[in-house]
């Protein structure tokens, strides 16, 4: 059974750091395709980065290119996020996903991931 468990949330002030980690057990690490998404109170999940398994394919939602970096280590099955220059708006919770083959089109959505974590809550306010 696959398992992927989030973690290094929580509450910051404008403009600090946090980087996220995503921990996947339950399946090769090296043929998993990981995501991360969140989701704001009363607002739909949304994508937040994507990279393929040899981290030549990225994508980044528009509003945190040159802030956040997703990055993985194979050596640890483990995928990070890290998130700097962090505003009010990045607040939600963190959920990373996974896929067992390569995204057929360039934005990840949703849909396209089968396997998920539970979320980190991640709180950007002064």
């Amino acid at each position: 059974q696959v398992h992927l468990v989030e973690s290094g949330g929580g509450l910051v002030q404008p403009g600090n750091s946090l980087k996220l980690s995503c921990v996947v057990s339950g399946f090769p690490f090296e043929n998993l395709y990981i995501g991360w998404f969140r989701q704001a109170p009363g607002k739909e999940r949304e994508r937040v980065s994507y990279m393929n398994i040899d981290g030549d394919i990225t994508y980044y939602r528009r509003s945190v290119r040159g802030r956040f970096a997703q990055s993985r280590d194979n050596a640890k099955n483990t995928v990070h996020l890290q998130m700097n220059d962090l505003k009010p708006e990045d607040t939600g919770v963190y959920f990373c996903a996974g896929r067992d083959r390569p995204l057929p089109h360039e934005i990840p959505l949703p849909s396209d991931f089968g396997y998920w974590g539970v979320g980190t809550q991640v709180t950007v306010s002064s």
